[in-house]
């Protein structure tokens, strides 16, 4: 099968106008980046703000590899089959950041058949709303130092600054700096860091945001530091929330592409699952859903963390209610969980199969005690063998959850058919009876215990000191009454990515609770998660280039 960027490059895109205007969209309601790639207008849903709400589909996945388990794609080729059965259908996906397309996960457009276009682009900057992002949230720092500089009227304690700097790289080395050096005129020096532009709450606050006043008010919520008193300093107190959302004022708008096939995706909103919350912008999912019959949604990683952040954060401030949940399951992951190590993956084994069931079967547990229908998705790879993929599509039966086939990679639409009709049957057959796990008035320790107890299957929470300080802190200033979002390994249901399957009797160490006030949530860091990544031993960047022609290679 040629490669992903061979299919890419081969591929016959529609003008993106003609996209818009089936879905109804005018030419004046459209900022065109180039002739494959628009902007929509956020008139666009004003215009249409009375028209009944569209399907919602929600796609996850169960605890994936390294390698990931296709969940992108599986969205792509599902909203490509919608589409093929005659259904007015949209798809919603999150921007790729440049650390995984550089570092070693890839992009985020999707594969073989199953791609959004134009593949390069997105993967390489798009639209340039991650530079929006990353200048917005830089900007505001540089007001916090020459605020420090100019005599720190505010009386901030420069040991409480919890605003560092950010940009779109994995780069381990820029965690932790000192700032200020180089005498009088090199500003106030103090230690500081990176975190990767993905866990910006700018980019949470982008993606939860409602319209360009909201973000604007939401911006000027930002906690940014405590002054020596312990009081919150925010962006407003600088005066930075109208020039940051005038930095914004062009990523705030939804940006429209389209599948190998032609059908309508939105992809806006680029907050990693696993630090941060990890969905797809409101506003894109909302529009979507005035334009469309039915929206495909993908927030990131297993169900446990995207899923349960879309659910608590998305739903809770986009007064969502989602229709149906599809689990992207793989037989690779289900070896894997099994106990399978991974240079033994490809090698038939309907043991290790059955064995790994119990994190297919957990994180359906999960889904329905948010009252969603479910609906498995097995992403069929070629070297999979049926009695392999029959253990999979047995235990549903068993659990009375439909399940299906899916070859989206290999035929595009064709082959996630079956998928769709599942996906309808369900939504006409069943209604959701959606609801979120806690009420975000509870103490911030409630409901940290009750994700882990009930989402991850822990046994307990363990705090550190210091996050026993910031709890009591931020109970204090009354800032507690939000959502969770929850910072943690994506490879297992603890936050140690070395336990697989379903593991049982452990504890989730909580070692800092933080404030993202704009945003509208507390992240909870768990384990060793890193805010800012870094590049593995082979960089994929190390076997990119492109020729005298701009021809590309390496990329996927």
């Amino acid at each position: 099968m040629k490669t992903d960027i061979e299919i890419a490059q081969e591929a016959k895109m529609r003008p993106i106008m003609d996209v818009a205007e089936d879905l109804g969209i005018s030419e004046d309601e459209v900022e065109l980046y180039g002739k494959h790639i628009g902007k929509i207008s956020l008139g666009v849903y004003e215009r249409l703000k009375e028209k009944m709400d569209g399907k919602l589909i929600v796609v996850t996945a169960i605890t994936p590899t390294s390698l990931g388990e296709g969940k992108t794609t599986m969205s792509i080729g599902l909203g490509e089959a919608l589409s093929k059965l005659g259904k007015n259908a949209i798809v919603c996906l999150r921007q790729p950041s440049l650390g995984p397309v550089f570092g070693i996960k890839g992009g985020a457009a999707g594969g073989g058949y199953a791609q959004v276009m134009p593949m390069v682009d997105i993967n390489t900057g798009f639209t340039g709303d991650f530079d929006q992002v990353e200048r917005a949230h830089n900007l505001l720092i540089a007001l916090l130092e020459n605020h420090l500089y100019r005599g720190n009227r505010l009386s901030i304690d420069v040991n409480q600054i919890t605003w560092k700097y950010v940009m779109d790289m994995n780069e381990r080395s820029l965690r932790n700096i000192v700032v200020g050096l180089g005498g009088k005129e090199g500003g106030v020096p103090r230690e500081s860091g990176f975190d990767i532009t993905t866990a910006s709450e700018i980019m949470a606050i982008h993606a939860l945001s409602t319209s360009l006043m909201d973000l604007k008010e939401r911006v000027g919520r930002i906690v940014i530091a405590y002054t020596t008193e312990g009081k919150a300093v925010r962006a407003s107190d600088l005066n930075a929330q109208g020039a940051m959302a005038l930095l914004l004022r062009k990523a705030i708008k939804p940006n429209l592409i389209q599948t190998l096939e032609g059908s309508p995706t939105i992809m806006h909103g680029g907050p990693f699952a696993n630090i941060a919350h990890g969905c797809p912008s409101l506003i894109g999912i909302k529009l979507a859903r005035k334009l469309g019959e039915y929206v495909v949604a993908e927030p990131g990683f297993g169900a446990d963390l995207g899923a349960e952040k879309f659910f608590h954060i998305a739903c809770h401030y986009g007064g969502l209610k989602p229709d149906v949940a599809v689990l992207v399951v793989t037989i690779r992951a289900l070896k894997r969980h099994g106990g399978i190590r991974f240079r033994q993956l490809e090698i038939v084994n309907v043991k290790a199969v059955e064995k790994g069931l119990v994190n297919m079967e957990k994180h359906i547990e999960n889904l329905k005690k948010f009252g969603v229908p479910v609906v498995v998705c097995i992403n069929v790879f070629p070297k999979d063998s049926q009695a392999e993929i029959d253990m999979v599509t047995s235990r549903c039966r068993d659990l009375n959850v439909p399940a299906s086939e899916t070859y989206v990679v290999v035929k595009g639409g064709e082959g996630g058919l079956d998928l769709a009709r599942k996906v309808v049957e369900t939504i006409e057959r069943e209604d959701s009876k959606f609801h979120p796990l806690y009420d975000v008035n509870q103490p911030i320790r409630d409901k940290i215990d009750l994700v882990s107890r009930e989402i991850y299957g822990a046994s307990g929470v363990e705090y550190s000191s210091e996050a026993l300080n910031s709890i009591k802190q931020i109970e204090a200033l009354d800032l507690h009454k939000v959502p969770l979002c929850v910072a943690k390994t994506q490879y297992s249901f603890s936050d140690v990515a070395r336990l697989k399957g379903r593991p049982t009797g452990f504890k989730i160490h909580v070692r800092d609770v933080k404030i993202s006030n704009g945003a509208g949530f507390l992240v909870v860091l768990a384990g060793d998660i890193m805010t800012m990544p870094g590049l593995g031993s082979r960089p994929a960047a190390e076997q990119m280039d492109i020729d005298e022609k701009g021809r590309i290679t390496g990329l996927f």
